[in-house]
């Protein structure tokens, strides 16, 4: 089994927030954000995504998103196998 050290870095951020309008992007408050966390991989980033979009079902307005913190550090990461 390959030690940590041995995968690059693939760092995900999740945070989500009540946007303003309905398939809109911009959020109501920046100050009301919910930063989840930073993950070291997309696998464990979807899973804190879908956990929070499961607890903030009953409101249409709130939202979660992933971003995928290595493409902007690094913007030659090759994501084709982040599975």
């Amino acid at each position: 089994m390959p030690k940590s050290s041995d995968h690059k870095q693939l760092l995900h951020l999740v945070f989500g927030g009540e946007l303003k309008e309905l398939g809109g992007v911009e959020f109501k408050d920046l100050n009301q954000l919910d930063i989840v966390g930073i993950y070291p991989d997309y696998a464990s980033a979807a899973a804190a995504w879908k956990a929070k979009a499961q607890q903030t079902v009953d409101n249409a307005l709130m939202r979660y998103f992933v971003v995928h913190m290595h493409r902007l550090l690094d913007p030659e990461t090759d994501t084709t196998h982040e599975g």
